[in-house]
């Protein structure tokens, strides 16, 4: 058998691997990484700008990056900080926010992308928020659960968290937003 012969075999190999790995944290977590949709991300987006100067974001449970990217493209005031547990999304987070920078027309803005947005790995449990304007969350039930004590101990005052699908057990949101998605998707928006 040549090298040509077994290329398929290896990245097909590789592919299965790497959709196993996803379903094994999938099912670790509790959820699988989800890709917002445009309307959920314009809503998320629309939110972050209300709030005005200077923002340290944290997206818990950042997934493939996309909500981030599209968040600090269009809130130029801001900083974000995804946290991922799974490597894959994360690796795929980090490639996008060099394409992005890559695409960004002015060198000043290209700059600007790479220091205004990290994606680590790391545990949206064991996390500090303690530093955070804003939370972006698009978890699940318990998460959002487990979450709930966190940032009632550890949110400064005057912080908002942002959820798309699932509201705080414990807390009254100040504006759910209906967005205009397939799914009539609700963004839940909460003040500290």
């Amino acid at each position: 058998m040549s090298i040509i012969e077994i290329i398929p075999w290896i990245v097909s190999f590789a592919v299965l691997l790497s959709v196993l790995w996803i379903v094994l944290l999938s099912w670790k977590n509790g959820i699988s990484p989800m890709p917002a949709s445009g309307p959920v991300r314009l809503a998320v987006i629309a939110e972050v700008q209300r709030i005005r100067g200077y923002g340290n974001i944290i997206e818990a449970g950042s997934g493939w990056g996309t909500l981030g990217l599209e968040v600090i493209r269009h809130c130029p005031d801001k900083r974000l900080t995804g946290i991922e547990n799974s490597r894959i999304p994360l690796g795929f987070s980090r490639l996008l926010t060099v394409w992005y920078a890559r695409l960004s027309t002015e060198k000043g803005s290209r700059e600007s992308l790479r220091k205004r947005i990290i994606f680590k790995r790391g545990d949206i449990y064991n996390c500090s928020y303690r530093d955070a304007d804003i939370v972006l969350c698009y978890l699940f039930p318990g998460a959002m659960e487990r979450l709930a004590e966190k940032f009632r101990q550890e949110l400064p005052p005057g912080a908002t968290v942002i959820s798309v699908c699932f509201a705080l057990p414990d807390r009254r949101p100040v504006r759910v937003i209906t967005c205009k998605d397939r799914l009539r998707t609700k963004v839940y928006v909460y003040r500290y």
